[in-house]
């Protein structure tokens, strides 16, 4: 297998200009040319020779060839046609990555695991377009895909707000879901200048590993995310009013005030104040009644 050439910005332009490539806005491209980044990436994302890799947006392959190196197969999923005949390029070499012209929110993931890795748990690797970073990675949490880790790229604020606690502004439904799930841990900060073109926000690295068993008992995680959903919508708002003013609730006002009084919070306190347990505390005691 050839070692990985891409990933330094000559390289990078040599591919794009042979075959006329435009960036396209509207999927958010921005391509990495820093091989100390994909070094780290590859790193943390602990890749071993038994694994098999899903990565998302390969763009025109500079990961793809570093995780084809280290893994046993990736399959490659790839929203833009226009990629795909630079990725059999960059790519002939490597006989253990399969690409995929698909929309990673259309693709059956749980099919894939169950076809390529016999329904073990997979590790996701990806740079992210940052307008679709929070549904992929729900989608992945939350559509019952066996997963260990996923290891992104993402816009830096989004990677903060999902490892903060309680108290902080960056607090919010996103840490809370991510948390329930997994366990976040910031890998890399990563400047402008390591992609082209260059992104006008900082971005990090972070890796979610999938937590064996939630860390919370809740008895209706739906209901918990409603809740908590509901809770952010109006900062600063009560918690009570947040829960009262939701659509997605159907709680009557008197109902709520006893619950919040059942869980032994203050009377107005907000929703950014309470931890993941207390949260489940609170869905717990409405199921309960």
């Amino acid at each position: 297998m050839t070692a990985p050439y891409l990933g330094n910005p000559k390289r990078t332009i040599e591919v794009l200009q042979k075959y006329d490539f435009v960036f396209q806005k509207k999927f958010g491209q921005n391509f990495l040319i820093d091989t100390h980044v994909l070094d780290k990436i590859i790193s943390a994302a602990e890749i071993t020779k038994e694994d098999f890799v899903l990565e998302i947006g390969p763009g025109i392959g500079t990961m793809t060839q570093y995780l084809a190196c280290a893994a046993r197969e990736v399959v490659a999923v790839e929203i833009d046609k226009a990629l795909i005949p630079i990725l059999e390029d960059t790519l002939q070499d490597y006989s253990n990555v399969t690409v995929l012209n698909e929309d990673i929110l259309k693709v059956d993931i749980k099919k894939l695991a169950d076809e390529h890795n016999n329904g073990k748990p997979i590790k996701v690797v990806a740079n992210l377009p940052y307008y679709i970073t929070t549904p992929i990675i729900m989608g992945l949490f939350e559509g019952d895909v066996p997963i260990e880790s996923i290891t992104v790229m993402v816009q830096k604020e989004v990677a903060d707000r999902m490892q903060v606690g309680p108290g902080t502004k960056e607090y919010g439904a996103l840490s809370l879901a991510v948390q329930y799930y997994a366990e976040p841990y910031i890998v890399a900060n990563v400047p402008p200048n390591c992609f082209m073109p260059r992104p006008k926000v900082g971005s990090a690295v972070i890796r979610l590993t999938k937590h064996a068993e939630p860390p919370v008992e809740v008895f209706d995680t739906k209901l918990m995310f409603r809740i908590i959903r509901a809770s952010f919508n109006q900062r600063r708002k009560t918690l009570a009013n947040g829960l009262n003013n939701s659509p997605e609730l159907s709680f009557g006002k008197e109902e709520i005030q006893r619950a919040i009084k059942a869980c032994g919070f203050p009377e107005g306190i907000r929703g950014e104040a309470l931890t993941l347990e207390e949260f489940a505390a609170l869905t717990n005691e409405f199921k309960s009644k």
